[in-house]
């Protein structure tokens, strides 16, 4: 192979690595639709879930961005009635990432009160994201 060759293969993967980067970094943080998802509140052991809705957040041991997301969605649930926040540690129980198709920590559902995922949100939420999706409950 050509240097010149080699050069162009380069530059066009070092292209389309920045696009696919670019294109996943503004998904992160945003409200998707939660799909035909029900989140079973056995799950999680001696939680209360919130009267209009809850805020489950998938977490593990090593993820360097839960305590943030943590932090947020615990102020975000306090500041509004009937909403709760409750954390699910996929350390501890790998099932539930097949189960409710959790890919990334942090993961974030907003369950309704019967149970239905209305929104999931990968990564980092941003507050307009939580904002629109319990105005949806």
């Amino acid at each position: 192979m050509s240097p010149a060759l080699a050069l162009g293969v380069a530059v066009v993967l070092i292209a389309l690595a920045t696009i696919i980067g670019i294109v996943l970094r503004r998904r992160d943080g945003r409200r998707r639709d939660g799909g035909t998802l029900r989140f079973d509140p056995a799950d999680v052991v001696s939680a209360e879930l919130g009267s209009r809705a809850t805020l489950v957040q998938f977490s593990t041991e090593m993820c360097a961005r839960c305590p943030q997301v943590r932090r947020l969605l615990h102020d975000y649930a306090s500041g509004h009635d009937g909403l709760a926040h409750v954390e699910v540690d996929l350390t501890h129980r790998p099932d539930l990432s097949a189960r409710y198709r959790v890919l990334q920590t942090p993961t974030t559902f907003l369950v309704d009160g019967s149970g239905a995922v209305r929104a999931r949100i990968h990564g980092v939420p941003h507050p307009h994201a939580l904002t629109e999706a319990v105005a949806t409950v």
